[in-house]
């Protein structure tokens, strides 16, 4: 006990040391977590015999992440998704199995071998890539969503693949018995015996109806058991107890599916699917988040504590040449599949570099093979290596994409602008949402506006609701030039990226010193920007709304709708001139908290504003008295 507590301290040390360490270079937290247990491993020794009993542990990781993904995807969503899972991931494990299996036939395997370990390296990694995806915010991108559905596929297909891969024995290795049931003998029926499974020995058909049975068992205790037991946690009053009710769901269906012979991680997700409509959802979500984001990273450093240096060393050419082999494999296929599919640009990139990786049901179905002899011990063991060292190089496949995202942003093919007919007293520059309702107001009040945006689709989207705009950049002088802006009274700059929002105000002031700016700012850092380089009036984004909401606050806990404009009225003067106060210690690029004069005139108008609003509110005593 005292060696595991000792070994379990050794791995969050590292993890509270590298993690935070790569986040702050840029690399995200999965390589932080590798680079952790690569240390802790290879390099200084520190894990012991213990570290098969945590990662075991730590595989509950993988578990809770399928289930809260479960709980995102209703019935109807998982349905919607049918193509791009059949079709999609479908077409994915089948070529790449076929692909690898090739490979390792022309490499002097029997084709038996060649297909199981086609089959293993074929699935990739789900715990690293929708953990990467989820820190990037790209879950939800064309390229995300077809990475989700194939990953998804993957993992249903463990499954079939764990039935396949008997067949695949040596003839040594297992026998039929009288009642058509498999035996396995030598080595794999050692391994059998300290199994937990139910369906060992049993006939075919038997498995059958146990695994039915088990799917349809967390299908109806979802719909109709989670709920009754949840009303009876509530009333205990205990906050632990709902914590605990959800670990049991999720612990409790993987047992099951492992007495099936099913996947743990599979029989999770099809449980968070169920309860996806529950009223309890978010309960759930809040109650396992830190449990799966801690058990995910501490199998991540399993993963890189692992690692069989001496093979690594004794054949690092063969081991590196293997993993790049896979990786390359499998992007060519996942290459040619997304482009089947639609995929394009970012979207397909993102597809192909962030599966081409193999994963950690690789590790479930290479033990599974040794277990009946369909691999070698000595093949097993490079194999392994190879998985693990494909996962270590994924976040550099994220960081290529990154590269090559930026550059396709760069090169994205320019429309031609369009011809400027028509001048009027206000342009505006940006048609999002901001934009759209200066123009419904301004228009609306019998005023002539100019809508220029250069983003195509945007200008689509205002004609097709018949308002006339013009595609091109607003920054552009000589497309501000025919839009009228040496006649216009007003410029409203609605750009959603800063640094050209701020380009353009300074160029409107500069060359049009008479015309009235009003300027979008993204946070009080573009607000000082923006006033320096020369606008008249700055809308802060969320700013107004937030306002209006805090008068409706006061309003409602005493104050009368006049008192609460008073106070909103107060308040929103005060910040005004708080922006133009500490414009004059704004530093740019110069962190406001690293910024002492900065600070210590922020503390001197809070005070101020303080004393402003105690004042309106003794007056609301002395009224009420």
């Amino acid at each position: 006990m005292d060696s595991f507590l000792s070994q379990a301290s050794i791995y969050l040390a590292a993890a509270v040391i590298a993690v935070p360490i790569a986040a702050r270079l840029g690399l995200g937290s999965v390589l932080g977590y590798l680079a952790a247990g690569i240390i802790i491993g290879p390099i200084l020794g520190l894990v012991g015999s213990e570290a098969e009993e945590l990662q075991h542990f730590a595989e509950f990781g993988v578990v809770m992440m399928l289930f809260l993904i479960g709980l995102e995807l209703e019935p109807r969503a998982l349905w919607a998704m049918r193509h791009h899972l059949i079709g999609l991931g479908g077409l994915q494990i089948t070529a790449s199995t076929a692909l690898l299996a090739a490979a390792a036939i022309f490499f002097g395997h029997s084709w038996q071998v060649g297909l199981a370990v086609g089959l293993a390296l074929s699935l990739s990694s789900t715990a690293i890539v929708l953990q990467t995806l989820s820190e990037k915010g790209l879950t939800r991108t064309g390229g995300g969503r077809a990475t989700f559905s194939v990953l998804l596929t993957q993992d249903i297909a463990v499954i079939p693949i764990l039935a396949l891969l008997p067949l695949l024995a040596a003839p040594h290795a297992m026998s039929l018995s009288e009642d058509g049931s498999i035996v396995r003998t030598d080595d794999a029926q050692d391994a059998a015996h300290h199994s937990l499974s139910l369906v060992e020995g049993l006939p075919g058909w038997a498995v059958t109806l146990m695994t039915i049975g088990a799917v349809a068992f967390v299908i109806l205790a979802g719909v109709y058991l989670t709920r009754p037991v949840f009303r009876f946690i509530h009333a205990s009053n205990l906050r632990e107890m709902y914590t605990a009710l959800a670990l049991l769901i999720v612990v409790g269906i993987s047992f099951l599916m492992t007495l099936v012979g099913l996947s743990p991680a599979l029989g999770a997700f099809l449980a968070g699917v169920v309860l996806a409509n529950s009223e309890f959802r978010h309960e759930l979500e809040s109650d396992l988040e830190p449990f799966k984001g801690l058990l995910l990273g501490l199998f991540f450093i399993t993963v890189g504590a692992g690692i069989n240096y001496k093979l690594f060393l004794a054949e690092p050419g063969d081991v590196i040449g293997l993993a790049l082999l896979v990786i390359l494999a499998k992007g060519t296929v996942l290459y040619f599949v997304g482009k089947a599919f639609g995929l394009k640009r970012r979207n397909h990139w993102l597809f192909t570099l962030g599966l081409a990786q193999a994963g950690e049901f690789g590790f479930v179905l290479l033990a599974f093979s040794l277990q009946l002899n369909v691999v070698t011990p000595d093949l097993s063991e490079k194999l392994l290596l190879v998985i693990a060292l494909t996962m270590l190089i994924t976040p550099l496949l994220f960081i290529l994409y990154e590269v090559l995202s930026k550059r396709m942003k760069e090169a994205q093919v320019e429309h031609t602008p369009d011809e400027i007919d028509e001048e009027g007293t206000v342009i505006i520059a940006g048609i999002g949402r901001f934009g759209q309702i200066v123009h419904r107001l301004v228009n609306a009040s019998g005023f002539k506006t100019v809508l220029l945006d250069s983003d195509m689709k945007a200008v689509q989207l205002m004609r097709r609701f018949g308002v006339k705009s013009f595609l091109g950049d607003p920054t552009r002088p000589e497309l501000l030039k025919a839009a009228g802006i040496s006649k216009a009274k007003v410029l409203v700059v609605a750009l959603d990226d800063q640094e050209n929002a701020t380009k353009l105000v300074a160029y409107a002031r500069r060359n049009y010193p008479n015309i009235h700016i009003v300027a979008r700012a993204y946070d009080r850092n573009h607000v000082f920007a923006l006033y320096k380089a020369g606008a008249n009036d700055i809308v802060r984004e969320m700013f107004d709304s937030s306002l209006r909401a805090g008068r409706y606050v006061l309003e409602n806990i005493g104050l009368s709708e006049y008192e609460a404009a008073q106070a909103e009225q107060t308040f929103y003067a005060h910040d005004r001139h708080t922006v133009r106060e500490l414009a004059a210690h704004w530093i740019p690029g110069t962190p406001a908290s690293e910024n002492p004069a900065y600070i210590k005139r922020a503390k001197e108008l809070e005070k101020d504003l303080e004393t402003a609003l105690l004042s309106l509110a003794e007056e609301h005593v002395k009224r009420s008295a």
